[in-house]
């Protein structure tokens, strides 16, 4: 495990998910997961990439997480993942930058476009969407589909051994040789852990993912503002009904959402100004009426940041 437990924060975090079904009575226990993780000062974070990968993983951040290994759909939160590979691509020199991929890129994080994170995985892949195939192509097809599967593989992170990050995303749903990729019981759908996300959320903050350089035009892409008149101008911009609309306006807050019919993520890292020690929080609810509800994450939020309060350094 990347981080370790502590007794405060167990009770802390125990203290938040009650208070979330006692606000929340319609949200099942088996409905939400949540990964916190505490960046004691000084965090080796946010830093610009000031400490080398070898140090910074003898690094171990406190952390709470409940259900934390369950298997959820992820809808956009898997884009962090196309967001890292495609990185790596390019420091790699696997593929070539462009400013057709720059722009999907960009469009993929910030704005969470299907139509751009479709380009990016075509491009990561070799791969492109299309009637249905042959035996034969499809199964070289899918052998180039999973190409980002085994580069996490490669990564050997424990907590990456169960995840799938294959397919792209919709608005719709797939047609042709993506839904017959999918499987008949879609059995072969995105599927992510809240710790895996951590984790990986972890190594761009850290500075670590793929190199310095490339987590921070990540970190770039990633930053929210919580200023009321741009979400007000903006209806997509992945903080209304999620972590960051439960805290201060003056909070300095990096994310990415998902949001389906069926479930309302958030994977974020937040530097609050009332305290030293920042914080990283995924939370993934499940169900329709929780894929609704905008307020259910804010609160959860609201609660983490009150709690970091309360503890101890």
């Amino acid at each position: 495990m990347f981080f370790h437990k502590d007794g405060q924060l167990e009770a802390l975090g125990d203290r938040v998910l009650e208070a979330t079904w006692a606000e929340f009575p319609g949200l099942a226990r088996n409905q939400i997961a949540l990964t916190w993780l505490i960046y004691d000062s000084p965090a080796p974070v946010n830093t610009g990439g000031a400490i080398s990968p070898a140090e910074f993983w003898k690094y171990s951040p406190r952390g709470y997480s409940y259900r934390g290994v369950e298997r959820i759909y992820p809808a956009s939160v898997v884009k962090l993942f196309y967001l890292v590979a495609v990185h790596e691509w390019l420091e790699r020199r696997m593929i070539q930058p462009s400013a057709e991929l720059e722009r999907a890129v960009q469009d993929m994080i910030v704005d969470s476009s299907n139509d751009a994170t479709s380009l990016v995985v075509d491009v990561l892949t070799g791969t492109t969407s299309g009637p249905e195939l042959p035996a034969g192509p499809f199964e070289t097809w899918k052998q180039q589909r999973n190409i980002v599967n085994r580069y996490f593989r490669s990564l050997n992170w424990a907590e990456l051994e169960t995840i799938n990050v294959n397919q792209k995303t919709w608005c719709d749903g797939p047609y042709g040789r993506e839904r017959a990729f999918l499987g008949t019981l879609m059995e072969n759908r995105n599927m992510l852990t809240v710790i895996a996300t951590a984790r990986l959320l972890h190594s761009i903050v850290g500075g670590v993912a793929v190199s310095a350089k490339r987590s921070q035009e990540m970190m770039a892409l990633m930053r929210r503002s919580l200023n009321p008149t741009e979400l007000a101008a903006n209806p997509e911009n992945q903080v209304t009904g999620f972590l960051g609309a439960g805290l201060p306006q003056d909070t300095r807050i990096w994310s990415k959402a998902g949001l389906t019919s069926q479930v309302r993520h958030d994977a974020a890292y937040i530097e609050l100004t009332s305290h030293t020690s920042p914080y990283l929080l995924v939370v993934f609810t499940e169900g329709k009426a929780q894929s609704k509800n905008e307020a259910i994450l804010p609160f959860v939020s609201q609660c983490v940041a009150e709690a970091l309060l309360t503890l101890e350094t």
